[in-house]
Order: C-alpha cells, then sequence, then structure tokens
C-alpha cells in the first residue's frame, strides 16, 4: 500500500482508545497502511510541558462527558478507568515488544478492552499478568520482553522521534508528513487521505 497513517498513541490515553477503534476501517476505506507508533505519553508531556487534559479538573470532568459522546457515535464500548492515570511504561513497552508481530493487534485490543472498558488497574502488575493470562499471553514471557535493553531502546527513540516531530500529545497522526492532533481529527485524517 502507497497510503499511510502514522498513529502515535500511548494505551493509557482514553483519546488514543477510541481513535483505534475507528483507524483501522478509516485506513482500510482509503487503501491505506496503518503504522502504529508505540509512544511514552509521560515522556512526551515531560519534553513538551504539556499535560493532561485531567489537571484542570473542570476541563478533565469536559472531556470525560466528550468522550462518552465519541463512543456513542462511534458505537463503541467506553467507561472512565477509576485508576486512571496509569504509568504505562511496562504496558508501552510490552507494545514495543510485539510491534509487527502476529501478536500485536491482540495484545492492543486486550490492553485497551481491559483499560477502558472493564476498568482494570493495569498499574499493577499482578493484574496485567491475569489480563494478559487470560488471553494467552504468558505474563513471564511479555515481562521478559519489556526488560529487553532493545525494547526499552525502541520505545525511548519513538518517543524522541515523535517529540521532534512536534507531537505534544496522544493521539497523533501524520499523513504525507502532515500532522494532526486529537481522535477528534479523525475526519481531517480521513480527508487527507481522501486526497492521496
Amino acid at each position: 500500500m502507497s497510503k499511510q497513517v502514522e498513529f502515535y498513541f500511548d494505551v493509557g490515553s482514553p483519546a488514543s482508545y477510541l481513535a483505534w477503534t475507528q483507524i483501522r476501517s478509516l485506513a482500510e476505506r482509503h487503501g491505506a497502511e496503518v503504522i502504529f507508533q508505540p509512544m511514552l505519553l509521560g515522556g512526551v508531556f515531560k519534553a513538551t510541558g504539556n499535560s493532561s487534559p485531567a489537571t484542570v479538573p473542570a476541563k478533565g470532568a469536559y472531556t470525560r462527558v466528550d468522550f462518552q459522546r465519541f463512543a456513542r457515535r462511534y458505537g463503541v464500548p467506553f467507561a472512565h478507568n477509576p485508576h486512571f492515570p496509569v504509568n504505562t511504561m511496562q504496558l508501552m513497552r510490552g507494545a514495543v515488544a510485539y510491534l509487527g508481530t502476529e501478536r500485536f493487534p491482540t495484545y492492543l485490543e486486550v490492553v485497551f478492552q481491559a483499560m477502558w472498558v472493564d476498568g482494570k488497574d493495569l498499574g499493577n502488575p499482578e493484574v496485567v499478568g491475569q489480563v494478559l493470562a487470560a488471553s494467552e499471553f504468558d505474563p513471564g514471557e511479555v515481562m521478559q520482553k519489556v526488560n529487553e535493553p532493545e525494547v526499552k531502546d525502541r520505545l525511548r527513540q519513538i518517543t524522541e522521534g515523535a517529540i521532534g516531530r512536534g507531537v505534544f500529545g496522544a493521539p497523533t497522526f501524520f499523513v504525507n508528513g502532515e500532522m494532526f492532533f486529537g481522535q477528534d481529527r479523525l475526519d481531517f485524517v480521513e480527508e487527507a487521505l481522501a486526497a492521496g
């Protein structure tokens, strides 16, 4: 496929979850490939001086309502995670570890479902192990992978690369070098793909 949409995300971002529910079918409609770019949102925030909308109480309350609106529009389940915010470093290393393998889509599905539908405490390694084991991942194998130096380095590289491209939050998309921020900008992503 010559058309591509790069998708920078962090599983701890509810907006990334909502975008993930849509981006694959959106790309398919336009014969485009999704290039998944798992990054560490905490690192992006630190480097750019940005922060989660949840740090501003009024904005946090509004975005929770707005995410529900979009979930209804998209016809997907969504529940605010009572453990939010969650340190996602290990989870994102897991995403990097499976990136490019046949297990990657399943890994993302399992983690996003646990985080933004089932409200699991994915900051707790024991809970993460239970969630992964229930979907036929070997928790020990996952832990081994997330501690490999090359996996840690790859997550760092993707995150630093994102910051270098002007990324300040998640999700962020690139189509033909043009950046689009936020799951509520998917219509612009689609227009860019349609334009070729």
